[in-house]
């Protein structure tokens, strides 16, 4: 299966467990591996035979920086279903949430949540 990889969009949200971080925001940052036939898109040169990652970006922002989760699971798992839904032409996606800085006291480059999710 061919794929399309998207890394490290980043987007600025209003996600966690905590009231901060609901109330002040963060970053956080998108890396999504959609799988799809992308040989019509080669032969063809037509956008309309394959995914717009354009578009793709606009609806992970809108996702991202206007809805509000607790934790990064429920944000990637809407994600997952979100891309899925809108665009048929994807088979399976990989979709990983990063948290570059969660609030704990120690230091660490942040917390990551991956998950594979396909049509079958």
């Amino acid at each position: 299966m061919d794929k399309m990889t998207l890394r490290r969009m980043e987007y600025y949200g209003y996600h966690g467990v905590f009231e901060e971080e609901r109330k002040l925001g963060q970053r956080f940052y998108v890396d999504l591996e959609l799988e799809l036939d992308l040989r019509q898109a080669g032969l063809s040169d037509d956008l309309t035979q394959t995914v717009n990652y354009a578009e793709v970006h606009k609806l992970l922002k809108s996702i991202v920086e206007q809805k509000s989760f607790q934790l990064i699971e429920a944000l990637a798992e809407h994600i997952a279903s979100a891309v899925l839904d809108t665009y048929t032409r994807v088979d399976a996606l990989t979709v990983r949430v990063t948290k570059p800085h969660p609030p704990f006291d120690i230091h660490f480059d942040g917390v990551t949540v991956e998950m594979y999710r396909s049509r079958k």
